[in-house]
């Protein structure tokens, strides 16, 4: 049976600010879940309730239906701002971490070797955190959300200052940790990994959730009223259609229908008349859909 995390009704407020209102969604185990918004929508403290860093005003974080011990319960969390020693040995550090989850110095130690052995760092051990990369200490951060093993993981913009090869190996893990099937909750801005991995979202913006749900199910529940054109002809399809045609980002031509039942008939017409290497309907990105429901980002944080 799969866990199930809930969050229901949770508010908050510092001061006269209201800063989370009515917050509620649920994620499961084995299966990651994007928790998203602009900076200063609601996100860290959020995580922070339910890390139990501190409590809500109202509302409850459950586990299986009961309410959640952060003390009973594996958590992992890697945040967004590294909170390591700058100045001490990798391996020392990551030990003393794990202790503080739960573990004993021994299994500890074969935990965090083990993970070093994994990520490719096992010849840093004995080195002092801020001699190595900004990539190479992201990975040591996440070592300590993962050693002791734990049940809920958190991630916060978990590919910050990853190049390509190390954003693999991170891919690797987190498809690992979801196989185990433990609790994923994703918070990023970099849209693609959050397609990449995850089932559902919730879209936070004012400390409101304005969209929740199954990720291919709100992007169906756009209405299908575009078409996606690859063609060597887009200079004369640009032509013949007129306004109802625009340029996406990449390139690709998209033609604009008065109804979405205007697709099969619209579909024949380029077909029939122009040498077309690809032709399919619109679906919005997360990227898309996120601007729309919260504008795009801006630089405060909450």
């Amino acid at each position: 049976m799969k866990m199930k995390l809930e969050l229901k009704g949770i508010q908050k407020s510092f001061g006269e600010k209201k800063v989370l209102q009515d917050i509620s969604f649920s994620a499961e185990g084995g299966r990651a879940f994007g928790l998203l918004g602009r900076n200063g929508a609601g996100k860290t403290t959020t995580i922070r309730i339910l890390m139990g860093v501190f409590p809500p005003d109202a509302g409850d974080v459950l586990l299986e239906g009961r309410p959640l011990n952060v003390n009973q319960i594996g958590m992992g969390y890697l945040p967004e701002e590294r909170g390591l020693y700058p100045k001490k040995k990798i391996l020392d550090q990551l030990i003393y971490f794990a202790q503080l989850k739960g573990m004993n110095r021994q299994a500890a130690k074969r935990s965090v070797e083990g993970w070093l052995e994994r990520l490719g760092m096992i010849e840093y051990r004995d080195k002092k955190l801020d001699t190595l990369s900004k990539g190479n200490q992201q990975k040591i951060q996440l070592i300590t959300a993962l050693a002791h093993n734990p049940q809920i993981i958190i991630l916060d913009e978990p590919f910050s200052g990853l190049d390509p090869v190390n954003a693999m190996l991170l891919k690797e893990v987190v498809k690992e940790e979801i196989a185990k099937g433990k609790i994923l909750l994703f918070s990023s801005h970099q849209m693609n990994y959050i397609e990449e991995f995850c089932d559902s979202i919730a879209i936070l913006n004012q400390g409101s959730i304005v969209l929740q749900g199954n990720l291919n199910h709100l992007k169906r529940n756009y209405t299908r009223d575009r078409l996606v054109v690859s063609s060597e002809n887009k200079e004369k399809i640009v032509k013949d259609w007129g306004s109802c045609c625009t340029c996406s980002e990449n390139g690709e031509l998209i033609i604009h229908l008065t109804s979405p039942q205007e697709k099969q008939k619209v579909m024949r017409q380029l077909t029939e008349n122009y040498d077309i290497d690809g032709i399919r309907v619109f679906e919005p990105s997360l990227n898309d859909i996120f601007v729309e429901y919260t504008g795009g980002l801006d630089d405060e944080a909450v």
